[in-house]
């Protein structure tokens, strides 16, 4: 059993997502921000490749197991664009002018397809080099403007998922959790740690 693992991420909205989901299974999270790691590039051209990248870079420079994730928003009328550039999409990762941009192209679609899905690939490595994917997805629209909310980040505030009316913004932590993505991906992260 894993008792203690870094989470390659420097994002404080995604380490406490991460750290409040692993809580119950007695894991100690340390961040790479709270270890003052620096960032590890993201060359990959797909989710999965980035977030090994940072896992194996990481585990093996620390010599402990490392948890990482890669995720981002895919419209459909925007060709599944800003997908893996989600973050670099966004003009020098202001998410708030991101979702400003994001909205904008869309308007000048004519009869636009609203649909959009968030994607993440959580990866674990260990330092000797073998490692585990775990992927998860949640289906959804982009809203016709940022909706008010103050949990969540990134592009929450536009991404309403299928089957409710609120945006990820609006939904409390818990909820959020048992939905998204991320949630989705960590669920079966946590059903691995637990078969060990």
């Amino acid at each position: 059993m894993i008792k203690e693992l870094i989470f390659a991420s420097r994002n404080q909205g995604k380490i406490a997502e991460i750290t409040q989901m692993l809580a119950p299974l007695g894991i100690t999270v340390k961040s790479a921000l709270e270890l003052n790691l620096p960032d590890v590039e993201e060359t990959g051209t797909t989710f999965a490749e980035n977030s090994l990248l940072k896992s194996q870079t990481i585990a093996k420079a620390q010599g402990i197991p490392c948890i990482a994730d890669d995720s981002g928003l895919c419209v459909d009328a925007l060709n599944g664009a800003p997908g893996v550039y989600s973050a670099r999409y966004a003009p020098n990762r202001d998410f708030d002018k991101g979702m400003d941009k994001l909205l904008k192209e869309m308007s000048e679609i004519e009869n636009c397809d609203r649909s959009a899905h968030f994607s993440c690939v959580v990866s674990l490595s260990w330092p000797n080099g073998n490692y585990e994917l775990f992927e998860g997805r949640v289906d959804g629209k982009i809203a016709e403007q940022k909706m008010s909310g103050d949990e969540g980040f990134g592009y929450d505030p536009l991404f309403i998922p299928k089957g409710y009316t609120q945006s990820f913004a609006q939904m409390s932590h818990d909820e959020k959790n048992k939905i998204s993505h991320r949630g989705r991906a960590m669920a079966k992260f946590k059903a691995y740690i637990e078969s060990l």
